[in-house]
Order: structure tokens, then sequence, then C-alpha cells
């Protein structure tokens, strides 16, 4: 199924969360408690989303994406309690967060014990964690109460070119059970940073802005 709203914008003000409706993000929110996964608008494009706890959500994202098994995917976190709930960060770290998120950032911190083994980065006991800057998202993880995993929704053999969010509906029709339409949101990779030494790696360069490290 699909829901509609205008939500287009990837920056979150008072102004665009007015425009989603309550029943709008319960329905959602209901989409996922039973279960379900979803494709939804984030900062950095279309991404695939789903509860911490659903195994069955996150075979169906690697079999729709072609990934490995041993893929890691983000939690995006509505606040740095959340993020902190799930990571181990340094004073050094909590800094630099504080400084860029919310925001087109993805960081690879420690995980703490209330991160699932199966969930972590292969080899090592770290995960990858964000904060969004979106009206949607900021208004479903607060109706959620929870972190959702996510991923990035490139279809794997996709059959014409991509060109809005008409085309990416019908990529992945069958294969989600909710299409949270935004209109328009460009795919641009969020900036990935590794803090888990004492100065922060740049692993990828994306939207975020990193000219200051």
């Amino acid at each position: 199924t699909r829901l509609q709203g205008d939500w287009s914008s990837d920056v979150c003000s008072s102004d665009l969360l007015d425009r989603i409706k309550p029943r709008q993000i319960e329905r959602v929110v209901a989409v996922l408690v039973r279960g379900g996964l979803i494709a939804y608008p984030t900062d950095s494009g279309y991404a695939l989303g789903w509860r911490t706890d659903n195994r069955n959500a996150r075979d169906r994202v690697i079999r729709l994406r072609q990934l490995d098994r041993s893929h890691p995917f983000t939690y995006c976190c509505r606040s740095l309690s959340d993020l902190g709930h799930l990571t181990k960060v340094s004073n050094q770290s909590h800094r630099l967060i504080r400084q860029l998120a919310p925001g087109p950032y993805t960081f690879i911190l420690e995980a703490t014990s209330h991160v699932p083994l199966s969930a972590r980065r292969q080899k090592r006991r770290t995960i990858g964690v964000r904060i969004p800057n979106h009206s949607f998202v900021t208004a479903l993880l607060e109706s959620l109460d929870e972190p959702l995993l996510s991923s990035s929704l490139i279809p794997a053999n996709p059959s014409s070119e991509i060109l809005d969010s008409e085309d990416l509906y019908d990529e992945v029709y069958g294969e989600i059970d909710l299409f949270v339409d935004a209109g328009y949101c460009a795919l641009e990779p969020t900036t990935l940073l590794d803090l888990t030494d004492e100065y922060p790696v740049v692993l990828r360069r994306g939207s975020g802005v990193i000219d200051f490290l």
C-alpha cells in the first residue's frame, strides 16, 4: 500500500511537523508493529525501515537489495539519548555528534549490550547510528518510541531509470508493506564517520559537510 503526504523537505521544522497528521503516523507505526517493512523519506533519500527485532523484515531487505547476509544496517535514532543507549560514546564523540546531528551523517561507534550480536558489524563490536533531519522521520520515531533499523532504498536491478518516487514505488511494489510517498527525495549518501578511535575517520564522503575535520 501507499501513503502520500507533503513532506518533501529534508529540514525538520515546526511548519512541516504541523502538516503530518497523527493518523498518518499511526498507520505507519501499526504496519511496523505488525512486523511490516516500509519505505520512507529521509534527509538522504528514500530508505527501507523495520523494527530492530524483526529478523523476517531484515531478510526481506537482504533479498530485495541482493545484499550479503553480513551487510550492516543503520540504526535511526530520534535523539542523543537513544544513540547513547545503543552505543558507547566518549565525551569527545558526544560533542562532535551534538554539533552534527540531526543531519546527513552516520556514526560508527562501539555497541552496548543492548544491541544483539547479529546486528553488529562483522568482526567488530560496532554499529552505525544516525539522527536524520527530516520532519516525517522525527514524527515517526517519536510515535514508535524506539530506534528503527534502516537501509538505503536502492533497487538491485531497476527495470528502468528511477527519476522520481513513482518510479521507485513501481520498483518495490509487492516487496514491501507500505510506501510513504513524500515526492522527490534526492538519493545522497550520508557522510560516514568512524568514531571508535581517538580522532574521527571519514569512511565515506556524502552530503554531510566535513571541512572542519
